[in-house]
């Protein structure tokens, strides 16, 4: 409890919470764009075409891909409880996103080894395990807002006392389809800023952009809307005593929506991104916020669920050197790939 720890580890706690969210943050950024570009190759016919959006990602793909396994050891690392009782809950919603990283993987790297038949079902492997990384991603996202039973067993760590099938709720569901939508959008941007303008893709991009805005802005207020209804410590915070706070960071969100809508219409491909990242973080950092002090709602707050004060100190002193060196690693990466490309880059 929070009463008998240090100051120190309080702080440290509270840093890695917000490194947490960070890694995750930019995780849905830039994996965002691969995987929902991996989801829009599922209705591109041409084979070449397929081959350029693999190729646009190549470089990067990887990279990107790293910072969801920096948020799953800082969560092993600084808050081994709700690791291991969190797994225990997503077991199943997790082995499915973890098969569909792999086949991904395997996807994009084993495709220029397979012949003109086997390199068809390599796509659609590429494709739908895009969709199901981000589907069932997201449903574990909806899960784990809805929080889970613990045992309370006198003199003994708290762990899951639920069913393996627990996570499978409407709002769960909702939530891993609003994550498909929203996800589509951003590798629809990715797709536009990568192919040459003179590509017939890109174009088909173009339309596409037109329908998933809006259907990606409907997911999103309603999965706000639905959530201040089920859950009270949301409900209290976007409507209580500082609700001036959460309006005003609504209107900065509809503000950086507003405006990827008109780079996208002026054909400003990397503002459209930027914007776009903008409104992700300026939502998951509200969330964030609502969500303080819990970890889990309604089952770990940040000091429940951290670990020993000698575990937690020497986990920084280990692994927070890491960070700025991934930062940079990304950084270089998409500046060495940043130039647009066309079907003729099939990948291999």
């Amino acid at each position: 409890m929070i009463e008998a720890m240090t100051f120190q580890q309080q702080v440290l706690a509270f840093a890695w919470w917000l490194a947490l969210w960070g890694s995750l943050l930019v995780y849905i950024a830039l994996d965002g764009a691969d995987l929902g570009a991996g989801i829009f190759s599922l209705f591109v016919k041409d084979e070449h075409e397929r081959g350029a959006i693999m190729a646009a990602m190549a470089g990067t793909w990887d990279a990107n891909e790293t910072w969801l396994v920096v948020a799953g050891g800082i969560l092993f690392g600084t808050f081994p409880f709700v690791y291991g009782s969190a797994l225990s809950y997503l077991m199943i919603p997790l082995i499915f996103v973890l098969w569909g990283i792999m086949i991904r993987a395997l996807s994009i790297e084993l495709r220029h080894l397979a012949s003109p038949r086997w390199r068809r079902f390599s796509d659609w492997c590429f494709g739908l395990s895009s969709l199901a990384v981000t589907f069932f991603g997201g449903m574990a996202v909806g899960a784990f807002l809805l929080g889970f039973p613990l045992t309370s067993r006198p003199g003994q760590l708290p762990i899951y006392s639920g069913s393996s099938l627990a996570f499978i709720t409407p709002f769960s569901l909702w939530v891993g389809i609003a994550s498909v939508v929203a996800v589509t959008l951003s590798g629809v941007l990715f797709v536009r800023a990568r192919l040459a303008k003179t590509e017939p893709i890109r174009a088909f991009a173009v339309k596409w952009t037109m329908t998933i805005y809006y259907l990606a802005l409907l997911a999103v207020a309603a999965t706000a809307a639905w959530s201040a209804l089920i859950f009270p410590w949301a409900y209290n915070k976007w409507f209580g005593p500082h609700a001036w706070v959460w309006w005003t960071l609504l209107l900065l969100a509809l503000l950086a929506i507003y405006q990827m809508r008109r780079a996208t219409r002026q054909d400003r491909d990397l503002a459209a991104i930027l914007w776009f990242n903008a409104c992700a973080l300026i939502m998951g950092g509200s969330m964030m916020a609502t969500l303080f002090p819990w970890l889990v709602p309604n089952t770990w707050t940040i000091w429940q669920g951290a670990s020993p004060q000698v575990s937690l100190v020497t986990f920084s002193m280990a692994m927070a050197g890491f960070l700025p060196v991934i930062v940079m690693l990304n950084v270089y990466q998409i500046w060495v790939f940043r130039a647009r490309i066309t079907k003729l880059s099939n990948y291999h």
